[in-house]
Formats: structure tokens, sequence, C-alpha cells
């Protein structure tokens, strides 16, 4: 990367912390404001470079219309990266930057607090990458890149396995040998920065409500269910990885072991077919072999022959894995108080969360229709048993939140979080 001079790029005056989501072929950006107290949830600057892995990447601020970019190929990742930096730099107007948050989706057994990465704490990551293959490697190659172009600037790694910390042993054990469980073999949980966010958010819209019997469903690509007892996660359908529980956008989400067995043994795939297979083949995509997003089959249900047969037993399963699962969080819990939807899908797809909560009506859930196809706050009837709600995550800000703790804590001469 082609830096400046670190006088030139970090000037002495206010705070600024920049918070990187990375995957396989996106960057999400957000700049915030570190010297308000408390951390501003809106960000001064954000947006996403996209395609990076393709012909025709885009890069766009929010609010403005994204434009084609031209990346190197050899390197385009590094490249986008630049093109974030460069945003920055003309941001910064005096201001200081304070360091850099990366969301990095697995946190293993080491770590169930932000951490400032070093090398050290890097390859611990790296070990993780066989476990969530679709995010870590390349959050962790935006850290190698910075960590060389400008070491002496923080870098903070947040885990969207740390809010499941929480989780009990009977929640984090697997049915295997004792002795395989103990290197940290077991049950994580995922999408934490965005439960972490409801921690937060729920109380000031629910009151008390919030710190009851909750489960929130993150909708997206990816897909989880979290129960929440006092804000705190007592179970979820994620686990060792990010392919268990629901069916997701390309993914598997919870299928039984003996079909991977099948599969290596009788239809002679490797691993590597196995892993793409599960990761990019399946789900939504996988069954209907039409698209991976809910409001693209919605259009073909009605289509004649195969193509529309395909699509409604796509979206039925999709939505009966998820009334499924809602069930058996419900009954961890003891039943149920407060029922939120949140992510791409959660946050915008009225008809998923109709279907859903449709099914659930023998719980006493009764949608308002006017209001969930507004996406309210709050989509429940007045006299519905439970509430249901519908709040957009904000996994950026919580990531910065943290990030600007830490730098706070250093800064003083205190303890920045490390490894368990």
């Amino acid at each position: 990367m082609r830096l400046p001079a670190a006088a030139d790029r970090y000037p002495t005056r206010g705070d600024l912390v920049l918070v990187l989501n990375c995957g396989s072929s996106s960057i999400k950006f957000a700049l915030f404001d570190a010297g308000h107290d408390p951390l501003p949830r809106t960000p001064v600057w954000n947006g996403k470079v996209q395609g990076i892995d393709g012909p025709a990447p885009t890069y766009g601020e929010t609010g403005v219309a994204p434009a084609a970019v031209a990346l190197d190929q050899a390197q385009p990742y590094h490249a986008a990266l630049q093109h974030i930096h460069d945003g920055v730099l003309a941001r910064l107007g005096g201001r200081r930057l304070r360091g850099i948050v990366h969301r990095v989706v697995h946190g293993g057994s080491l770590y169930s607090a932000p951490v400032r990465v070093d090398a050290t704490v890097l390859a611990d990551l790296k070990t993780y990458i066989p476990l969530a293959p679709l995010h870590q490697p390349f959050a962790l190659e935006a850290i190698e890149a910075l960590l060389d172009a400008c070491p002496e600037l923080p870098q903070v790694a947040c885990f969207d396995t740390a809010f499941h910390a929480t989780l009990p042993d009977v929640e984090q054990v697997l049915p295997l040998p004792h002795a395989l469980c103990r290197p940290g073999l077991r049950r994580y949980g995922f999408h934490g920065l965005s439960y972490d966010y409801l921690s937060v958010a729920l109380p000031e819209r629910h009151g008390t409500r919030a710190r009851g019997r909750v489960i929130a469903a993150h909708l997206g690509s990816g897909a989880s269910l979290c129960a929440l007892q006092d804000l705190r996660s007592v179970a979820t359908t994620m686990g060792f990885s990010a392919l268990d529980g629901l069916m997701m956008g390309t993914r598997t989400g919870a299928l039984d072991p003996g079909v991977l067995l099948y599969l290596m043994q009788v239809e002679h795939l490797t691993s590597e077919e196995l892993g793409r297979m599960l990761y990019h083949a399946s789900g939504l995509l996988g069954v209907s072999g039409i698209s991976s997003e809910p409001r693209v089959l919605v259009q073909h249900e009605s289509d004649a022959g195969e193509t529309g047969a395909r699509a409604r037993l796509a979206l039925a399963l999709y939505v009966r894995r998820i009334v499924r699962e809602i069930g058996a969080l419900a009954a961890v819990l003891g039943g149920l108080d407060l029922l939120v939807f949140t992510a791409g899908v959660g946050e915008h797809n009225a008809f998923v969360r109709d279907r859903v909560c449709s099914a659930l009506g023998w719980l006493g859930i009764a949608l308002d229709q006017g209001a969930n196809q507004a996406d309210a706050p709050i989509i429940s009837t007045a006299d519905s048993r439970i509430v249901v709600g519908v709040e957009p995550t904000n996994e950026e800000w919580i990531a910065a939140r943290h990030a600007a703790s830490a730098f706070a804590a250093a800064s003083t001469g205190r303890a920045v979080a490390t490894p368990n």
C-alpha cells in the first residue's frame, strides 16, 4: 500500500475510529467520531467496496450511487483498502485517526473480548480460518496489510463469537469423545456483534420486556437465532462453525452428518468439494436453483412447472427451519416475551416475517399487517401475547464502541483486552 508519512497521516487533533467489515468480495467501512461520549451511532462517513474479486468492482459512499473503480488485479483487496484509506485521509480534517477496528468472525477459545492485534494474535486468528472461510481470511488479510503498512496505528479485533461467551456449558459442549473437545472443539455461536447491539437497543425501545425471554432473528445472507435472557446469550443456533443452524442463502444450516459421510464415501466428494457445496451452493440457492435471495424467489412462486415448485419449496423450507428453531429456543427459555427480526432479510422482507409469525400463531403472536409492511419497530398487534419487533442492526457502531473503550484504556495505562 502507498501511504504517506506518519506525521502527515495522523495529525494530532481530534479522534476518529475506522471500522472495517471484510468479506470475500466486499469491504464495508465506517468512520466514527470518538471525540464524543457516548459515541454517536451514526458514522461521519461510511460505504462499501463491492465486487472486489470480480470484473466490475464498485466503490460507493452511503447516499451516493456506487461507481466503477479500477483495482490492481494482482492485489485487488489491497487496492480496495487503499481506496478506503484515501477516503479517510480526505475526511480527517486535522483530526487524529485513533485506530482501526475489524469485525473478525471467529475468536475461538482464546478471545472472548476485543483485543489489540499484533503478530502473535494474528497467527492465532489464522488457525480459525477453516471454521469461517467466508470471512476470516479476508479480515485477517486486511489486518496484515495494515500492520505492514502502518505498524504504529493500533488495530483492534472484535469477534462475532465473543457475545456468546455467556453460553452455559450445556450449550457449548458437543456430544463427542471428551478428549476431542478439550482443544476447543465446541459450539461458539456467531453474529455476536449484531446481538451485542440488540442488547443495547432493545431495552431503549422495549424497556424491561427486553430483559425477559427474548429471541433475536438475525436473517441475512447468513442467518442465526439467539435466545437472550437478561440481555445475555443463553442459546444460539450456530455452533462450531457458521454452517450450523438455520438454512441460509447459500449455506445448508444444520445437516445430518450421515449425509456428509454418504457424499464422501459413495459420491466420492473431496473435502474441498464438500466445503464449496456446503458454503456456496446450498441453502435457498441450492434448493431453488434460482437465487439465494428470498425477494427473488417470492417473485417465482407463481411460475409454472419446476421453477415455481422449487421456489415454493425453498421458501417453505427456509421458513420451516426458522419456525422450528424459534420453537426450540422458546422451550429453552421457558416461554417468550419478545421476538425481534434484524439484518437484511429480517429488517426488510415483510413476507418472511409474516410467514414465520403466522406459523407461530400458537404462541399467541398476532401481526399488525400494516406495521409489518412498513417495517415498523413494533409489528405485533396491541393484544398480541408476544411483542414482535424489527430492529435495524448496527454492528459497525458496536465494534467502534468496543474499540474506543480499548483505545481509551491503552491511553490511560490500563490493560487492553488480552486473551483468556
